[in-house]
This record gives C-alpha cells, structure tokens and sequence, in this order.
C-alpha cells in the first residue's frame, strides 16, 4: 500500500520520491495544500476503491496515516 501511495504522491502530485517516508508530513514535508490533499485522497479512492469522509481526511498528517487508513478501509471494505 505504501509503494501504491508513492506511485501517486510521485506521478500525479510531483513530490520527489526520496522525501515520501512513512512520518512525512503531508502539508509541510511534502508541501501538499488543502486542494492538493483533497486531490490525493481522490485518486486514493479510486485507485484503492474506499469511500474517505470529510472526518477522516483531518485525521491524514503523514504518508502513514493515509497508508494505515487504506489498509484498514481495504480489508474491511
């Protein structure tokens, strides 16, 4: 799942693929902004075919959290 975030973060968000870690933060490691954040969490959702609530997108601050969200949202989905 990590590998498939990268993928995305590296081809569709043009974040370098050395700064994508797990404890990267989103916003200010990666210098994603509040559009960009909600872009990812769209191709997330179509690339891992989950369903992400307004709620749940405040709780995404590292690649981690993102990673750990679709990981849990895959197998109970």
């Amino acid at each position: 799942m990590f590998e498939k975030l990268k993928e995305i973060l590296v081809s569709e968000m043009d974040v370098k693929e050395e700064e994508i870690k797990p404890e990267a933060q989103l916003t200010s490691d990666l210098g994603l902004n509040s559009l960009e954040l909600a872009d990812l969490v769209l191709l997330c959702e179509d690339k891992f075919g989950v369903a992400v609530s307004d709620d749940d997108i405040r709780g995404f601050i590292t690649v981690g959290d993102v990673v750990s969200y679709m990981e849990k949202s895959a197998q109970n989905g």
